[in-house]
């Protein structure tokens, strides 16, 4: 990777060009790892656009999303996805972003656009260290070497890392900032370390499975979720299906304890041993743009939306209802509350021979596709107010 003073310069840029009360473009958050920015069309219409910056960077672009799925920001997004070499650099896509996103919305371009260049030259890509190249200014690294409550370090990223170089253990990467060592148990940390390390072979091999954009996406989601107080309040757990970023396993262990299905998880422990709703998602390749596919593996439910074969009925998990902005958790949440709001009960007295085979994969995509064609020709059905 391109040396961390680079990139750190090219962000504390943006910060001063594109303000928070820039007329046109401004830079809402900012770390070394993600971007968030908000483009004001005419008429002061927002639109906020996300970016995260990779491990791979800048050999491959920050990934890119918006918010709005109009045409005009999806269009000028979907460029950023196909550049190279120094127009990978977050401040070149800035540029990139914005003139086309002036363009589509034909609106003036500001005149601050000019100053975004990379601050100073970059060493050459196959240098064995990009920390001994001195630049232009040493005086403003040197500031934002100091600013560290700015910006944070990357998980993951190295300041000097080749494809020779030797994986760092865990413990020993000493771009991770200690604070965010403490945010997460040793054994996330570990999952993460594992699959960054296994991209990283797939990528050497040429063997890469999905979208450098889904894996992006889903390792920060990972990361975020570690760090989130539901997940650290044991109101779920997730389990990767075969170490695949691609799969997962979510057991939902909390409802609202209000709820008949809450005093069903108590009685399916006493039973059963099993504390939990156990709950199949799977991303394809275009997530974000498009929704996971979502099913109930265990145990049987009767009500809560819940269809044949295990898939749930939300327009949230459609096409049509899908937003590149909704996060995993987010979904997590809005099934236990659909569950919830269906009153969804555990089938107890469904025998063995019933409940095996009862939920699958394939039944659960049958039954949603089917449920899909109907709702596209009839529309989505809103419940009555007095039903919540």
């Amino acid at each position: 990777m391109a040396c961390l003073n680079t990139l750190k310069l090219e962000i504390k840029t943006l910060e001063k060009i594109f303000t928070k009360n820039h007329e046109r473009f401004q830079i809402l958050n900012s770390s070394v790892d993600e971007l968030t920015c908000r483009f004001i069309g005419k008429s002061g219409k927002r639109y906020d656009i996300h970016a995260n910056i990779t491990e791979t960077y800048p050999s491959s672009p920050p990934v890119w999303f918006a918010e709005s799925e109009e045409t005009s920001v999806t269009n000028a997004v979907q460029i950023l996805s196909n550049t190279n070499g120094r127009d990978n650099h977050v401040i070149n896509q800035v540029g990139i972003l914005l003139r086309e996103l002036c363009r589509l919305h034909n609106v003036p371009l500001p005149p601050d656009i000019d100053n975004l260049t990379i601050p100073f030259q970059l060493p050459p890509p196959n240098s064995s260290s990009s920390l001994n190249q001195q630049p232009a200014d040493q005086n403003q690294i040197e500031d934002i070497e100091s600013d560290q409550d700015d910006i944070e370090d990357p998980i993951g990223d190295s300041e000097q890392e080749s494809e020779a170089d030797e994986d760092l253990p865990l413990e020993m990467d000493d771009v991770r900032s200690t604070n965010k060592k403490d945010e997460m148990e040793v054994e996330h940390l570990a999952t993460l370390e594992r699959l960054r390390q296994s991209q990283r072979q797939d990528y050497l091999k040429g063997s890469v499975s999905g979208s450098v954009q889904a894996t992006d996406r889903l390792m920060k989601e990972l990361r975020d979720i570690y760090r989130s107080d539901s997940f650290k309040s044991n109101m779920y757990s997730i389990e990767l299906v075969n170490d695949s970023i691609y799969e997962w396993n979510i057991r939902l262990k909390s409802v609202d304890p209000d709820s008949p299905l809450h005093n069903d998880l108590i009685m399916l422990k006493e039973k059963e041993g099993k504390d939990s709703i156990l709950l199949n998602i799977i991303f394809k390749e275009t997530y974000p743009f498009e929704p996971p596919f979502v099913r109930v593996v265990h145990p049987i439910i009767s009500g809560g939306y819940v269809l044949l074969g295990g898939a749930i009925c939300m327009e949230l998990l459609t096409k049509q209802g899908w937003s590149s902005a909704y996060t995993v958790e987010a979904v997590i949440m809005q099934i236990a509350a659909t569950l919830v709001k269906g009153k969804a009960r555990i089938q107890f007295g469904a025998t063995k021979a019933l409940s095996q085979g009862q939920y699958s994969l394939a039944k659960a995509q049958q039954s949603f596709k089917s449920l899909v064609q109907i709702h596209e020709k009839n529309g989505w059905f809103t419940p009555p107010k007095e039903d919540g």
